[in-house]
């Protein structure tokens, strides 16, 4: 069972590379799709995407769901609110890649976990450590060097932290898995998607009719892009234990911050380099804030585990007839 327990970490383990290594490896992507434009693949993004999970799901005849779902409005509703959230965070960072903006990007992912933190305090009145706090609070200074640096907020930056965060937080109320979470947020999109691909195709403007078919291929295939990783990343998640998953997602940031900087060559003069490092610096505090609290509840429950036998052990006492 021990090998068998190592076996399963470690594919827990490549799934999660795999999932967070293509989220940082997407901006290689998008421009392929040129000529199409921001929308236009956002569009075939939206509509592929539910025919990629859709045979998916047919694959594993995994149905029941649906029918769950729609005898729930709240729950309907939820799902549409992802919907749209999800729909603004594909489209601004669609647009942040084809525009040059990949580093921009980059540093909203960097940031969500302080936005989802924050987001936390405000509207489920959770309350934080002194070390969350402190993060937060570098986190903040982060945002105003960049704006200095900038010129301006990084407002890529934050509508990608926010939607994030905001699709994340609906999410975990929905409660629905990975995979079917995205066929029920893409049949919500699927319909305003498809009318504006025929609406293009309609007035001579759509690159899939246009561009030969290896493009319409290219745009195609924005579903298995969609999809993939975040198959690999349901695989991983039921591996591998929280605080794995929690430090894995700092892969994605940190690939589309290289390929910024080393492939795409963007400008990073040293205002944006002093906001990119207290964001690092408050990250690390949250990590290990986080590794010291599951370092001392694992500590804990093994401490309860090993007062168990005592406790069986214990006699009886005898009933009195």
């Amino acid at each position: 069972m021990a090998e068998i327990s190592r076996g399963e970490r470690r594919a827990g383990l490549v799934n999660g590379f795999a999932a967070y290594g293509m989220w940082g490896l997407v901006p290689l992507f998008w421009p392929l799709l040129k000529p199409a434009g921001s929308l236009e693949i956002l569009a075939h993004r939206m509509a592929w995407s539910l025919v990629f999970v859709a045979v998916a799901l047919a694959f594993v005849r995994r149905w029941a769901w649906a029918g769950e779902l729609l005898r729930q409005p709240r729950r309907l509703a939820l799902v549409t609110v992802a919907a749209a959230v999800i729909t603004v965070n594909w489209g601004v960072y669609i647009w942040a890649v084809n525009a040059g903006h990949v580093v921009e990007a980059s540093l909203g992912y960097f940031i969500n976990p302080l936005v989802t933190i924050a987001m936390g305090v405000l509207l489920l009145k959770e309350r934080l450590r002194p070390v969350q706090w402190t993060a937060v609070g570098v986190g903040l200074t982060a945002v105003i060097v960049l704006t200095v640096g900038y010129g301006q907020p990084p407002w890529i930056s934050l509508v990608l932290a926010f939607s994030f965060a905001t699709y994340g937080l609906v999410k975990k109320k929905v409660n629905l898995g990975g995979v079917e979470s995205l066929a029920a947020e893409t049949a919500i999109q699927f319909l305003p998607a498809l009318g504006y691909l025929l609406w293009l195709a309609g007035h001579g403007e759509s690159s899939f009719v246009n561009d030969g078919a290896g493009h319409a291929a290219l745009l195609a295939s924005t579903g298995i892009v969609t999809a993939l990783p975040l198959v690999c990343f349901g695989a991983a998640a039921i591996r591998v234990p929280l605080s794995t998953l929690g430090l894995l997602q700092y892969l994605a940031p940190v690939f589309q911050f290289l390929l910024g900087i080393l492939y795409f060559h963007e400008a990073m003069p040293a205002e944006r380099w002093a906001g990119f490092a207290l964001v690092w610096v408050a990250l690390a505090l949250l990590t290990w804030d986080a590794l010291r609290t599951a370092h001392r509840s694992a500590r804990a429950l093994a401490a309860a585990a090993a007062a168990l036998p005592v406790t069986a052990a214990a006699p009886a006492p005898r009933s009195q007839v």
